[in-house]
């Protein structure tokens, strides 16, 4: 007789094991048979990690955009401000240099990545100073310096040339027009930028207008008597006729050559305390702000580059407070380590004793040590030349104590937190409505109108008097 004992529980697996039905209408339609489970370890491992570092990448940015807009909206207000037809807007100055070992785009992407929609959202004007190797940034701002001594009267033997920019300058001035009255402000990116700024800010004021003067070029030996080149006789008096070689060297020698090293400076940093105060020179200068640029090179240095990448909310806050406090330009305190304790003066060089040259010389000072190798090395071709990026910054109390920096005001950070608390909006105006995700997808794929938009379009009603 036979066992069946071992037959059913079989039967049961190969039950279960066996593959459910297609239903009729999907067979119909052409589509497979899915047949749905739980991936496998393998897939589970990719699938977690895959999709941390994406939610972690859309959580970074989407703080990053509530962040700039929270800046962004807190200046706002200076845009709907009119000017009079003859006023020029409020220009500010951009100072940026190509960071060590790098180019200058990443410079310029971070200024229009972090800095520029604050300045956009207000309405402001800006210069951009750009530098693309070490000492151009110092080398111009000097410059603009001492074209404003030369504006004011200060004697000069320079004579400058016509530009776009005179002619301009010019034109308004003939037909009246003016700059926005109110501070301006200069922003500074990075800590090597920052020193090309001290450098160039004491070099604009307190050097000569005048070029110093260029060392005489060495004398050139007259060229040797070649005894293999044959000599032509004329009139019984023997010439040197120069092979064709040697007439071609000529020729390139003679032509002008550009200069590639970086354009000198017209005061050395030891002098500074021999010169004397330009008349021009005001009481306090315009306000800066120096403003955090993280760059980081190298393979090896991977996974702090990956943190940082994830983490560019915390910049764009950092960033846009810095921006907005030099848009709106209206609280300003000295580069001193405590803004809140009165300044004592010193009755020798009637300065704030407490305008800590430290706290200049500390601004960003630790992206230094994100900088590369090659910044730190030294100049083999010319040793003895300073670096202003590996050089300590030098002061003058005279120009160290008219410097200020922009800060936003208790008041400004109070109402920072609520805009971003959602209960205040722009100045002036009230905040719109919120649009869900589907409704702006509606609208930027051009299938519907925005609200608001609708509502700034003039209604003109029934023009033609034809009846609905």
């Amino acid at each position: 007789m036979a066992d069946h004992s071992n037959s059913a529980p079989a039967a049961g697996e190969a039950a279960k094991s066996a593959p459910k039905p297609q239903n009729p209408a999907m067979r119909m339609m052409g589509m497979p048979n899915f047949r749905f489970k739980l991936p496998s370890r393998n897939w589970m491992i990719f699938l977690t990690v895959t999709g941390s570092f994406t939610a972690a990448i859309i959580y970074d940015r989407r703080e990053k955009r509530r962040a700039q807009q929270k800046w962004c909206d807190l200046v706002a207000h200076i845009s709907k401000q009119s000017l009079p037809v003859e006023e020029t807007r409020r220009k500010l100055t951009v100072l940026l240099a190509a960071p060590p070992g790098d180019g200058i785009r990443n410079a310029r992407d971070h200024f229009k990545e972090y800095v520029k929609p604050i300045l956009v959202a207000a309405a402001l004007d800006y210069d951009v100073v750009e530098g693309r190797r070490e000492g151009d940034v110092r080398a111009a701002f000097a410059e603009q310096i001492r074209k404003e001594r030369r504006r004011a009267g200060e004697p000069s033997t320079v004579v400058e040339e016509p530009n776009t920019e005179s002619a301009i300058a010019d034109a308004r001035k003939a037909i009246g027009v003016r700059d926005e009255p109110g501070p301006k402000g200069d922003l500074i990116i990075g800590r090597h930028t920052w020193k090309e700024y001290i450098r160039g800010l004491h070099e604009g004021w307190l050097g000569p207008l005048d070029p110093p003067p260029q060392p005489a070029p060495e004398e050139a030996a007259p060229p040797l008597e070649d005894p293999q080149v044959p000599a032509a006789t004329v009139d019984g008096n023997t010439e040197y006729t120069p092979a064709p070689e040697q007439v071609d060297e000529k020729k390139e020698e003679k032509k002008p050559t550009k200069p590639t090293g970086p354009t000198p400076a017209y005061i050395a940093p030891i002098d500074y305390p021999t010169q004397n105060l330009p008349p021009s020179l005001p009481s306090s200068l315009d306000g800066s702000a120096p403003i955090e640029f993280p760059h980081l090179l190298g393979f090896l240095n991977t996974p702090i580059r990956i943190y940082r990448y994830l983490n560019q909310r915390h910049v764009a806050d950092s960033v846009g407070r810095d921006v907005a406090a030099v848009v709106l330009a209206s609280y300003a305190r000295p580069y001193t380590d405590n803004s809140s304790e009165a300044a004592p003066t010193n009755d020798v060089l009637d300065i704030p004793s407490s305008t800590a040259p430290s706290a200049i010389q500390s601004q960003l000072e630790h992206e230094e040590a994100d900088w590369h190798k090659s910044a730190h090395q030294k100049d083999e071709a010319n040793p003895e030349r300073e670096r202003e990026w590996t050089s300590e910054i030098v002061l003058d109390p005279r120009i160290a104590s008219r410097m200020q920096r922009y800060a936003l005001s208790p008041e400004e950070e109070a109402r920072a937190q609520r805009i971003e608390q959602g209960t205040e909006y722009i100045i002036g105006e009230e905040r719109p409505e919120p649009v869900s995700f589907l409704q702006r997808m509606w609208i930027q794929y051009g299938y519907g109108e925005d609200p608001e938009v609708a509502k700034r379009k003039p209604i003109f009603g029934n023009i033609d008097q034809e009846d609905a």
